[in-house]
C-alpha cells in the first residue's frame, strides 16, 4: 500500500511555465485637481481569479485586481490589472485539482500582481500603495461553501 502511494506521489506533476501580465489599466480621471486634495483616500479592493485549460495538462490561470481610489467622491485613480500564468499540471484528483487552480495558483500570482499595482500607483504620482497578504485558501473554502449553497452557481470572490 505504501509503494502504490508513492507511486501515485510520483505520477504528480506541477511547474510554472510562465508568468506575465495579461491586461493593465491605470486611470486618473481627475488629475491634476486630484493632487491638491488632501490625501485620505477610501479603497475598494476587488478581486476575482480565473482558471481554464488551454491543452492537456496545461492550465491559464488568471488573478484579476481591482483598485478604485477616491478622495470625497472623486476618482483619484484606478487600477485594474490581470496577472496570468501557464501552469503544468498533472495526476491531482479533482478536488486537488480545484485547489491547485483556485488557490495556490493564484496565491504564487499575487506578489507580481502587487508588484505591478505598487509601480503603477507610484508612477502616477500617488503615495505608495501596498496591498495586504491574502488568504487565497480561505476564498477558495468560501467559494466552494457558496457554490454549494447555491446550487452549483459559479459566484466570484471579492
Amino acid at each position: 500500500m505504501a509503494e502504490e502511494n508513492t507511486s501515485n506521489q510520483a505520477e504528480r506533476q506541477f511547474s510554472i511555465q510562465k508568468i506575465y501580465v495579461k491586461d493593465i489599466s491605470f486611470e486618473t480621471p481627475n488629475s491634476p485637481q486630484v493632487f491638491t486634495q488632501t490625501w485620505e483616500p477610501q479603497v475598494e479592493f476587488n478581486l476575482a481569479s480565473s482558471a481554464q485549460q488551454i491543452q492537456d495538462g496545461v492550465y491559464e490561470v488568471g488573478l484579476t485586481i481591482t483598485l478604485t481610489v477616491k478622495l470625497e467622491q472623486k476618482t483619484a485613480y484606478l487600477v485594474e490589472i490581470t496577472q496570468a500564468g501557464i501552469f503544468n499540471a498533472s495526476g491531482f484528483q479533482n478536488e486537488e485539482m480545484g485547489h491547485l487552480l483556485g488557490s495556490y495558483c493564484p496565491n504564487l500570482l499575487f506578489p507580481y500582481a502587487r508588484e505591478v499595482v505598487s509601480d503603477l500607483v507610484a508612477k502616477g504620482g500617488f503615495p505608495p500603495m501596498l496591498l495586504a497578504p491574502v488568504n487565497f485558501d480561505a476564498l477558495y473554502a468560501q467559494h466552494l461553501q457558496q457554490m454549494q449553497q447555491g446550487g452549483g452557481q459559479s459566484v466570484t470572490s471579492h
